[in-house]
C-alpha cells in the first residue's frame, strides 16, 4: 500500500483550516488588533504536521474524523503561540517565519504576547468541550495529555533549557536529545497519542505509537538542524543559520553532517518499524517519518 503523502496532508490541511477558522475568533470593528494576530498566527501557513499525526492516528482506531480534526486544531494552537512566543526578542528574536514577517513584526511585542496567550487557553477550551467527544472522560484525558506536553515538563521546559544552552553550550548528544524530546518532541508524542486517547486504547498499541513518535521527533529534529545549516530562507521559511550563530550546539555541531545525516534516517527506520502491530493501516504515518528527512522546508 503507499500513499501520496503531499496529497494527503493537503487535503488534512484544507479540512484543518476550516476548522480553525471557524474556533479562532473573529476581529470586530473598534477592537484592539488581538483576533488578527491570533489569525495572522495561525492560519494560512505551515504544514500542519502536528494535526495530521492526530488525524492518521485517530484513524487506526475508527475515530471521527470530524474529533480528531478539533483535537488537531488544538495541539495546532499551542504550536502556533509557541512560535510567536519563540520568534520574540526575548527568546530568538526572529524576523521571519513561514515566509512572512513574524507576529511581533507585524503587529507589535505586547499583540504578540496576548495571541500566543490566546491560543494557549483557547486550545484547552477546544478540548473541553463535548464536540470534541462526547465522553468526559477522555476530554478530561486531552487535556491533562497536552498540558504535560505543552508544559514545563516538556515544550516549555525544552524551551527553558535551549535558552539556558546559549550561556552554557551543551556538549553531550544526551543533553541535546532531551532538549529536544521536550522542546520538539512532546507536541509530536502528543499528537500521535490523542488518536489512541480519542479511540479509548489503553494497551500496547498506544506504546507503540509513543515510540514511533520518539524516533520520529528526533529525526524531524536533526533534519530541522541539517536545513538550518543547508537551507535558504526562501525555501525554509525562515532565517537560516540562526543556532550556528549563536554559538547553540545541535546534532549537527556535534555529529557532523554526514553522521547527522545518517541518524536521521536510521531514527526514521526505527519509527517506521514501531508501527508493526498496524500493518499497512499506519502507512500514512511511515510516510511522515520517511518525508521528516528529505524534506527541504
Amino acid at each position: 500500500m503507499s500513499i501520496d503523502l503531499s496529497k494527503a496532508m493537503a487535503e488534512a490541511g484544507v479540512q484543518l483550516e476550516r476548522v480553525l477558522d471557524r474556533l479562532l475568533p473573529k476581529p470586530q470593528a473598534g477592537e484592539p488588533p488581538l483576533a488578527d494576530a491570533i489569525r495572522y498566527a495561525s492560519l494560512g501557513g505551515g504544514k500542519r504536521l502536528r494535526p495530521f499525526l492526530v488525524v492518521s492516528s485517530a484513524r487506526l482506531f475508527g475515530v471521527a474524523e470530524s474529533c480528531a480534526l478539533r483535537v488537531g486544531a488544538a495541539v495546532e494552537m499551542i504550536h502556533c503561540y509557541s512560535l510567536v512566543h519563540d520568534d520574540l526578542p526575548a527568546m530568538d528574536n526572529d524576523d521571519l517565519r513561514r515566509g512572512k514577517p513574524t507576529t511581533h513584526k507585524a503587529y507589535d511585542e505586547a499583540t504578540a504576547i496576548l495571541a500566543g496567550d490566546a491560543l494557549l487557553t483557547q486550545a484547552f477550551e477546544v478540548l473541553a468541550d463535548s464536540e470534541t467527544h462526547a465522553d468526559p472522560k477522555v476530554r478530561i484525558a486531552l487535556v491533562a495529555a497536552l498540558a504535560r506536553a505543552a508544559g514545563a515538563a516538556g515544550m516549555v521546559g525544552g524551551q527553558a533549557l535551549d535558552m539556558q544552552a546559549e550561556q552554557t553550550p551543551l556538549t553531550e548528544i544526551g543533553a541535546i536529545t532531551r532538549l529536544q524530546r521536550l522542546k520538539t518532541g512532546a507536541l509530536f508524542e502528543f499528537s500521535c497519542e490523542a488518536g489512541a486517547i480519542l479511540g479509548k486504547v489503553e494497551d500496547a498499541r498506544r506504546g507503540a505509537l509513543q515510540a514511533y513518535a520518539h524516533d520520529m521527533g528526533l529525526a524531524f529534529q536533526i533534519a530541522d538542524d541539517l536545513l538550518d545549516v543547508r537551507g535558504r530562507a526562501e525555501e525554509i521559511g525562515k532565517t537560516p543559520g540562526k543556532d550556528q550563530a549563536a554559538g547553540k550546539a545541535t546534532f549537527v555541531s556535534i555529529l557532523g553532517l554526514e553522521r547527522a545525516e545518517s541518524q536521521a534516517r536510521m531514527l526514521a527506520d526505527q519509527a517506521c518499524r514501531h508501527l508493526d502491530p498496524f500493518g499497512e493501516r499506519a502507512e500514512a504515518l511511515r510516510a511522515v517519518a520517511r518525508f521528516v528527512v528529505e524534506r527541504k522546508a
